[in-house]
Protein backbone atom coordinates (compact mmCIF):
# COMPACT_ATOMS: atom_id res chain seq x y z
CA UNK A 1 0.00 0.00 0.00
CA UNK A 2 1.32 3.45 -0.92
CA UNK A 3 2.18 5.85 1.86
CA UNK A 4 0.62 9.28 2.19
CA UNK A 5 3.90 10.81 1.01
CA UNK A 6 3.83 8.69 -2.15
CA UNK A 7 0.21 9.60 -2.82
CA UNK A 8 0.90 13.32 -2.43
CA UNK A 9 3.98 13.11 -4.65
CA UNK A 10 2.01 11.28 -7.34
CA UNK A 11 -0.84 13.81 -7.22
CA UNK A 12 1.63 16.68 -7.48
CA UNK A 13 3.34 15.08 -10.49
CA UNK A 14 -0.05 14.61 -12.16
CA UNK A 15 -1.04 18.25 -11.62
CA UNK A 16 2.19 19.97 -12.65
CA UNK A 17 3.04 20.19 -16.33
CA UNK A 18 6.15 18.39 -17.51
CA UNK A 19 8.96 20.33 -19.10
CA UNK A 20 8.03 18.82 -22.47
CA UNK A 21 4.44 20.06 -22.12
CA UNK A 22 5.78 23.52 -21.32
CA UNK A 23 8.03 23.40 -24.39
CA UNK A 24 5.04 22.64 -26.63
CA UNK A 25 2.93 25.50 -25.27
CA UNK A 26 2.37 28.24 -27.84
CA UNK A 27 2.36 30.87 -25.07
CA UNK A 28 5.76 29.83 -23.76
CA UNK A 29 7.43 29.33 -27.13
CA UNK A 30 9.67 32.44 -26.80
CA UNK A 31 11.11 31.23 -23.48
CA UNK A 32 10.77 27.47 -23.94
CA UNK A 33 14.52 26.94 -24.26
CA UNK A 34 15.15 28.59 -20.89
CA UNK A 35 12.24 26.81 -19.16
CA UNK A 36 13.19 23.35 -20.37
CA UNK A 37 16.83 23.43 -19.28
CA UNK A 38 17.44 20.06 -17.56
CA UNK A 39 19.06 21.56 -14.44
CA UNK A 40 15.78 23.34 -13.64
CA UNK A 41 13.99 20.00 -13.29
CA UNK A 42 16.58 17.75 -11.58
CA UNK A 43 16.49 16.82 -7.91
CA UNK A 44 20.01 17.99 -7.05
CA UNK A 45 20.88 19.54 -3.70
CA UNK A 46 21.65 23.02 -4.94
CA UNK A 47 18.76 23.34 -7.38
CA UNK A 48 16.25 22.00 -4.83
CA UNK A 49 17.56 24.39 -2.15
CA UNK A 50 17.28 27.28 -4.59
CA UNK A 51 13.78 26.16 -5.61
CA UNK A 52 12.64 26.08 -1.98
CA UNK A 53 14.15 29.51 -1.32
CA UNK A 54 12.58 31.04 -4.42
CA UNK A 55 9.21 29.39 -3.73
CA UNK A 56 9.09 30.63 -0.13
CA UNK A 57 10.24 34.09 -1.13
CA UNK A 58 7.45 34.56 -3.68
CA UNK A 59 4.85 32.75 -1.58
CA UNK A 60 5.12 35.45 1.07
CA UNK A 61 6.02 38.43 -1.10
CA UNK A 62 2.93 38.52 -3.31
CA UNK A 63 -0.52 37.15 -2.51
CA UNK A 64 -1.30 36.19 -6.15
CA UNK A 65 0.58 34.68 -9.13
CA UNK A 66 3.33 33.24 -6.94
CA UNK A 67 3.96 30.29 -9.27
CA UNK A 68 4.55 32.57 -12.24
CA UNK A 69 7.02 34.74 -10.33
CA UNK A 70 8.74 31.71 -8.78
CA UNK A 71 9.14 30.05 -12.19
CA UNK A 72 10.68 33.14 -13.75
CA UNK A 73 12.97 33.58 -10.76
CA UNK A 74 14.01 29.90 -10.94
CA UNK A 75 15.08 30.35 -14.55
CA UNK A 76 17.28 33.24 -13.50
CA UNK A 77 18.66 31.57 -10.33
CA UNK A 78 18.77 28.03 -11.75
CA UNK A 79 16.40 26.65 -9.10
CA UNK A 80 14.17 23.58 -9.35
CA UNK A 81 10.90 24.76 -10.94
CA UNK A 82 8.55 21.99 -9.69
CA UNK A 83 9.81 22.40 -6.11
CA UNK A 84 9.42 26.18 -6.23
CA UNK A 85 5.91 25.88 -7.64
CA UNK A 86 4.89 23.37 -4.97
CA UNK A 87 6.40 25.41 -2.13
CA UNK A 88 4.36 28.47 -3.08
CA UNK A 89 1.29 26.57 -1.86
CA UNK A 90 2.46 27.16 1.72
CA UNK A 91 0.32 30.28 1.36
CA UNK A 92 -3.08 29.54 -0.05
CA UNK A 93 -6.61 30.97 0.05
CA UNK A 94 -7.23 29.26 3.39
CA UNK A 95 -4.16 30.77 5.08
CA UNK A 96 -3.83 34.14 3.30
CA UNK A 97 -5.83 36.07 5.89
CA UNK A 98 -3.78 34.74 8.78
CA UNK A 99 -0.37 35.34 7.31
CA UNK A 100 -1.29 38.79 5.97
CA UNK A 101 -2.53 39.76 9.44
CA UNK A 102 0.70 38.40 10.94
CA UNK A 103 2.75 40.23 8.29
CA UNK A 104 0.96 43.44 9.26
CA UNK A 105 1.74 42.82 12.94
CA UNK A 106 5.43 42.15 12.26
CA UNK A 107 5.68 45.06 9.83
CA UNK A 108 4.11 47.39 12.39
CA UNK A 109 6.96 46.62 14.78
CA UNK A 110 9.54 47.66 12.18
CA UNK A 111 7.64 50.62 10.74
CA UNK A 112 6.64 51.91 14.14
CA UNK A 113 2.93 52.10 13.38
CA UNK A 114 0.05 50.96 15.50
CA UNK A 115 -0.50 47.21 15.35
CA UNK A 116 -4.25 47.50 15.08
CA UNK A 117 -5.78 47.77 11.65
CA UNK A 118 -9.06 49.52 12.27
CA UNK A 119 -11.47 50.27 9.43
CA UNK A 120 -11.48 53.82 8.09
CA UNK A 121 -13.53 56.34 10.00
CA UNK A 122 -16.40 58.18 8.39
CA UNK A 123 -14.34 61.24 7.42
CA UNK A 124 -11.08 59.44 6.61
CA UNK A 125 -10.65 58.18 3.08
CA UNK A 126 -10.11 54.59 2.07
CA UNK A 127 -6.81 55.53 0.43
CA UNK A 128 -5.46 56.98 3.68
CA UNK A 129 -6.49 53.81 5.52
CA UNK A 130 -4.78 51.61 2.91
CA UNK A 131 -1.60 53.67 3.24
CA UNK A 132 -1.68 53.22 7.00
CA UNK A 133 -2.23 49.47 6.77
CA UNK A 134 -0.30 48.85 3.53
CA UNK A 135 3.22 49.87 4.51
CA UNK A 136 3.42 47.68 7.63
CA UNK A 137 1.86 44.77 5.70
CA UNK A 138 4.36 45.14 2.84
CA UNK A 139 7.29 45.35 5.24
CA UNK A 140 6.05 42.24 7.05
CA UNK A 141 5.57 40.38 3.77
CA UNK A 142 9.11 41.29 2.70
CA UNK A 143 10.50 40.11 6.04
CA UNK A 144 8.60 36.82 5.78
CA UNK A 145 9.80 36.37 2.19
CA UNK A 146 13.48 36.98 2.92
CA UNK A 147 13.58 35.07 6.21
CA UNK A 148 11.57 32.20 4.71
CA UNK A 149 13.92 31.99 1.73
CA UNK A 150 17.05 31.96 3.90
CA UNK A 151 15.61 29.38 6.33
CA UNK A 152 14.28 27.26 3.47
CA UNK A 153 17.63 27.24 1.66
CA UNK A 154 19.57 26.46 4.84
CA UNK A 155 17.03 23.81 5.87
CA UNK A 156 17.28 21.95 2.58
CA UNK A 157 21.09 22.06 2.64
CA UNK A 158 21.11 20.80 6.24
CA UNK A 159 18.59 18.06 5.43
CA UNK A 160 20.64 16.97 2.41
CA UNK A 161 23.86 16.81 4.47
CA UNK A 162 22.20 14.89 7.32
CA UNK A 163 20.76 12.45 4.82
CA UNK A 164 24.18 11.93 3.25
CA UNK A 165 25.79 11.55 6.66
CA UNK A 166 23.23 8.89 7.67
CA UNK A 167 23.83 6.95 4.45
CA UNK A 168 27.60 7.04 4.90
CA UNK A 169 27.29 6.02 8.54
CA UNK A 170 25.02 3.09 7.63
CA UNK A 171 27.50 2.00 4.96
CA UNK A 172 30.36 2.12 7.49
CA UNK A 173 28.34 0.08 10.00
CA UNK A 174 27.60 -2.55 7.34
CA UNK A 175 31.30 -2.79 6.47
CA UNK A 176 32.28 -3.08 10.13
CA UNK A 177 30.13 -6.20 10.62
Amino acid sequence: MASMKDLLARRLREQLPTRHELARSKWLKPVAAQLTAPELWRMKSESVARGVAVGLFWAFLVPVAQILFATLHCVWWRGNIPIAAAITFVTNPLTVGGWLWLAYQVGSVFVGGAATAVPPEEGAGLLMWLQTVGLPALVGMAIFGVVGAVLGYAGVKLFWRLRLWRRLRARELRRAR
